[in-house]
């Protein structure tokens, strides 16, 4: 039997999920707006240190039952230790010539980048397990791909239940083989990174409900649905094909509880707007991974160079898309947004939220 996160007592249950969107947007004030209107909620623990995390769950620390925290899966070397991507001498080769291409790029926002490839970042993987471990928060979702069994293990032993972000029914199967207590389900129209545990596997388009559908065949585990909601109806039409629940991203990211900087924020305006295009395409430009974002010039002029080399290229790119941030140059920014991105809205995360619900 399928069982939805527990309900913070007192407040109304419905099917939905504040998704954990990295890089700022998911605020603690974000989650806390989200609980309030009856959902559940992530914090976004990649590219924080396990300190940054820690203060943000204690700021949400009374309604923890609600409330989940995301990680990004690094890769592990044959030990079981969490590592950081080591390229090979065709993928170094490439992030050189990357790195020389994208020098005017930077030059043009007075900075320089560091053409020098990190290798050995693993997003501070093992203190944030320990952190989890010892707070039991009580729900945990991976991103990226999957950590040793072991490391699984040790969460659901202090009861935290951990769900695998999946794209394919093979990853699905792989997931549940290793012994998570359920799947987040990311079709091809979410924004942001995909989930693909392979980011050199071509992309089929692929909806959500679809996916849902072909995996809730195979397992009773609880599924929430995520990637391209646009409306109550895109809801249901996932819920109906066998999720427990439905994860909202990119249709928060103008929530005035969301921590999304002033530049996105305006395109995302403008593209609603019609004031620029509202098409979004996956790149690797940014961050050497497939991620979903409007459609702007840095994307048409360096996605097809851009090497998988994640998170080298993120690094690599990092001060060059702070500066665009800062300088409101939205043509050079990581504007993450999914298919639903013409349905975006100013309000607060519950208006956002219950206006999505169903009515079933």
């Amino acid at each position: 039997m399928q069982t939805s996160p527990q309900p913070h007592p007192g407040q109304p249950n419905i099917p939905l999920v504040a998704a954990p969107m990295a890089g700022g947007p998911s605020t603690p004030a974000l989650v806390r707006a989200a609980v309030a209107a009856g959902a559940t909620a992530f914090l976004a623990g990649g590219y924080k240190t396990a300190a940054a995390l820690e203060a943000e769950i204690k700021a949400v620390r009374d309604i923890l039952p609600r409330v989940g925290v995301n990680l990004f899966v690094p890769p592990f070397d044959a030990a079981g230790r969490a590592t950081g991507q080591h390229l090979s001498r065709e993928t170094a080769g490439a992030f050189a010539a990357y790195a020389r291409a994208l020098a005017p790029e930077a030059a043009a926002l007075g900075v320089e980048l560091d053409p020098r490839p990190v290798e050995d970042d693993s997003d501070f993987w093992e203190a944030k397990l320990d952190l989890l471990e010892s707070m039991r928060v009580p729900l945990v979702s991976l991103t990226f791909g999957l950590p040793p069994a072991a490391d699984v293990r040790r969460l659901q032993r202090v009861g935290s239940r951990v769900y695998a972000t999946v794209t394919t029914p093979g990853e699905a199967d792989t997931a549940l083989a290793l012994g998570v207590d359920g799947l987040v389900v990311q079709g091809t129209g979410a924004g942001g990174h995909s989930a693909t545990h392979d980011p050199a596997r071509p992309v089929t388009a692929h909806a959500t409900a679809d996916l849902v559908r072909d995996i809730a065949a195979r397992t009773r585990v609880p599924l929430i649905g995520a990637g391209g909601v646009a409306s109550a109806a895109d809801v249901e039409s996932i819920l109906d094909a066998g999720a427990t629940s439905v994860a909202v991203g990119t249709l928060l990211l103008l929530a005035r509880e969301a921590g999304t900087n002033p530049t996105h924020r305006a395109a995302l305006a403008a593209a609603v707007a019609g004031e620029r295009p509202a098409e979004t395409a996956l790149t690797s430009a940014f961050t050497g991974r497939p991620a979903r974002a409007l459609n702007n010039r840095f994307m048409r002029d360096h996605d097809a160079a851009a090497p998988l080399a994640y998170p080298a290229v993120h690094h690599l790119t990092r001060s060059l898309r702070q500066a665009a941030a800062a300088a409101g140059d939205a043509e050079r920014l990581h504007l993450w947004a999914g298919e639903g991105v013409a349905a975006v809205r100013e309000g607060t995360a519950g208006e956002i939220l219950r206006g999505l619900v169903p009515a079933r």
